[in-house]
């Protein structure tokens, strides 16, 4: 599992014009979000002005579990073409949210908190609603319609101001604002609102349960009434949570499906991610007190193995892993731990071994081979790195954007020699930082060293061209 920046991109919001008109819509939407948990659109731009942005986490086996989350319900709404993609951002608050229509974000404290697979089946079912009503256009639309009488009702304060007098105008331009956030936000909740029955009906269309919905919705429902009790219930973008529970709960309550449970395989599953971000990202006291030694079971045992290979008692983590794979022999992930943490402790030409398996065993996972790529390379042989640069360009066939995957691409073929196709690796590695100046200077270089005309040289041709669309692979 890793860790990767997200770049400080946001849906607009609104026209360039009102730039302090616009911003105070944003803030009032996002405030909003965050009292009434789940949004749909601005609450990544209120994370990335606290933060400067966001981290991405990376890993095959919860990005497996979440797309089988995702996908029945994707089919259902009519979008199983789309390529959808899940985003888990290292965030420990509850959020999720979508602002386009190709990924869905969730925080990983989303999956920290939920208790159960159908509690986060019943999130993506209420995102997919957003998707599937096309409510991020629909309310772009809206926000340029405020935008626009914002500026006419700052226009008309301007002449009130001058006819009657500062007070008077000041009066002129704050009335019709109020008035229009209002319309604005009770539109919002509108489409909350939508979302939520859209999910419901999803989710009876995919054969599941909406009980994890309700549940997840009366706790964030008992952990918000503090907070929005002196709240003007106008001034949020959802319905009062307590009246939006209710409502939901008569209808999910009428599907033949309500009591169907998740199977225990699948529970399992989501048990293991748990425990894997736990031990990632808590620290080593807070992974003990979760999973004490007292607790035998596979999740607490994962997390356990995890704690202790990320906080430098690799000789324990290994001991640990061992016993786990032991159990589990045909796990991949348990092998894809033990070659991790042998690479990131210097030990690359030991973390071949068991990477090796773990691709076998995970079908050849693209983020799995990059990190199987990356301990070929550090044995600094010719035969290593051609199998290398196999594994890192079937990687990039299925997934371009891995990050650093160029990056030990082009170290790959430096040391095969190939210096313009590890130009051009060094270059696609630039172009996705969105570093294009570096980028181009380098995909210069590359094409002064390869053979004028071939498919490297074209592709290093479009980088200097402004046409990066193409990429670095053979």
């Amino acid at each position: 599992m890793e860790l990767t920046g997200l770049p400080n991109r946001t849906a607009s919001l609104a026209p360039a014009a009102g730039r302090r008109l616009r911003r105070a819509f944003a803030v009032g939407v996002a405030a909003a979000v965050a009292v009434a948990g789940i949004g749909p659109m601005t609450a990544p731009a209120a994370a990335q002005q606290r933060s400067g942005g966001m981290s991405v986490i990376r890993d095959t086996e919860i990005e497996s579990l979440l797309r089988d989350y995702a996908t029945p319900v994707l089919r259902a709404a009519g979008l199983a073409q789309q390529n959808v993609r899940v985003v888990v951002l290292n965030d420990r608050t509850f959020n999720a949210f979508v602002m386009d229509g190709r990924h869905i974000f969730i925080n990983a404290g989303a999956l920290f908190d939920a208790k159960t697979p159908n509690e986060i089946i019943g999130v993506f079912a209420h995102e997919t609603g957003h998707l599937a009503g096309g409510h991020l256009l629909k309310l772009r639309e809206q926000l340029a319609r405020a935008q626009t009488a914002s500026i006419i009702a700052l226009l008309l304060g301007a002449g009130a101001a001058v006819a009657g007098g500062a007070n008077a105008g000041a009066a002129a331009i704050m009335a019709p604002q109020s008035a229009i956030q209002r319309s604005l936000l009770a539109y919002v909740r509108t489409q909350e609102d939508a979302a939520d029955h859209a999910g419901v009906k999803f989710l009876n269309a995919s054969k599941q349960s909406s009980r994890g919905m309700i549940e997840l919705f009366k706790r964030l429902s008992n952990e918000a009434l503090f907070n929005s009790r002196y709240v003007d219930p106008y001034l949020q973008t959802h319905p009062m949570p307590q009246e939006r529970v209710a409502a939901l709960e008569v209808v999910a309550r009428q599907s033949p499906y309500f009591d169907v449970k998740d199977p225990p395989a699948l529970q399992a599953r989501h048990d293991m991610m748990r425990a894997k971000l736990a031990g990632f990202l808590d620290r080593p006291d807070a992974v003990a007190r979760r999973f004490p030694m007292s607790d035998q079971s596979m999740p607490a045992r994962y997390a356990r193995a995890i704690a202790a290979y990320r906080h430098a008692d690799l000789r324990n983590a290994l001991a640990q892993i061992e016993g786990l794979i032991q159990a589990q022999p045909g796990n991949p992930y348990f092998q894809e731990l033990k070659g991790q943490a042998l690479l990131e402790a210097g030990r690359g030409a030991e973390a071949v071994a068991p990477l090796r398996r773990a691709v076998q065993l995970s079908n050849s996972a693209p983020l799995i081979q990059v990190m199987l790529a990356q301990a070929l390379i550090g044995s600094n042989n010719t035969a290593s790195a051609e199998e290398a640069v196999g594994l890192l360009n079937s990687a990039l066939a299925r997934e371009p954007t891995i990050p650093e995957a160029y990056d030990q691409l082009a170290m790959a073929y430096g040391r095969k020699g190939d210096m313009g196709r590890a130009d051009l690796a060094a270059a696609q590695a630039a172009l996705n930082r969105n570093d294009l100046p570096t980028a181009r200077q380098i995909a210069a270089r590359a094409k002064a060293r390869l053979p004028v005309g071939s498919p490297p040289w074209v592709r290093a041709n479009d980088i200097t061209n402004d046409k990066p669309s193409t990429n670095a692979r053979n």
